[in-house]
Formats: structure tokens, C-alpha cells, sequence
């Protein structure tokens, strides 16, 4: 078990290098973010998301019929990201009504 997740590591250095990279940088650009502008960036954030439900759908489709495991979290993403995508837009839909002029 242990050599498994030993070679595991050894064969994606790069790609852990990558992610922890990403992590410091995501970590220094939201810190740098006021708390005014939080929430329009995350909800324009959530509404992104949509590339989270196309890459699961494409996933999904070419996942053979007898991986239930890899079907099931496909279909968990694909929920998880509509929720994501619906709320990023109820929030700045609801964002911009404070900006109307009241009748």
C-alpha cells in the first residue's frame, strides 16, 4: 500500500508542484480582495462554474456503462455545479435590483 502511494507521488511531482502552487497564488489574490468586492467576485465566480457541469457531462460520456462509481460522482458533480451556477446567478441577479432606480 505504502509503495503504491509512494509511486503515485513519484510519477506526479509536476502535477503536485502545480497544485500547490495554485494554492499560495489563490491564497495571495483572495487576500488582496477588499470585502466590498467578496461578493459580486464570488457569485460571477459561481456562475463560471459552468465549465464544472460541461467537463462532467463530457466525463460522463465516455464512461463505460459498468462504472457506477465513476457514473454516480459525474451525476453528484453535474447537481453540484447546476446548485453552484443557479446561485451565482440568483445572487448577482439580486445584486444588480440594488442598483435600480425605485419607481
Amino acid at each position: 500500500m505504502l509503495n503504491e502511494i509512494v509511486g503515485f507521488l513519484g510519477e506526479n511531482i509536476q502535477m503536485i508542484y502545480i497544485i500547490i502552487l495554485s494554492i499560495f497564488v489563490g491564497v495571495e489574490v483572495i487576500g488582496k480582495v477588499p470585502a466590498v468586492l467578496h461578493t459580486p467576485l464570488m457569485s460571477g465566480a459561481n456562475a463560471i462554474h459552468g465549465v464544472v457541469i460541461v467537463g462532467a457531462i463530457i466525463v460522463m460520456l465516455n464512461t463505460p456503462a459498468e462504472n457506477i462509481l465513476a457514473l454516480a460522482l459525474g451525476f453528484v458533480a453535474v447537481v453540484f455545479g447546476t446548485l453552484n451556477v443557479v446561485g451565482g446567478f440568483a445572487v448577482t441577479d439580486r445584486m444588480l435590483e440594488m442598483f435600480k432606480k425605485k419607481k
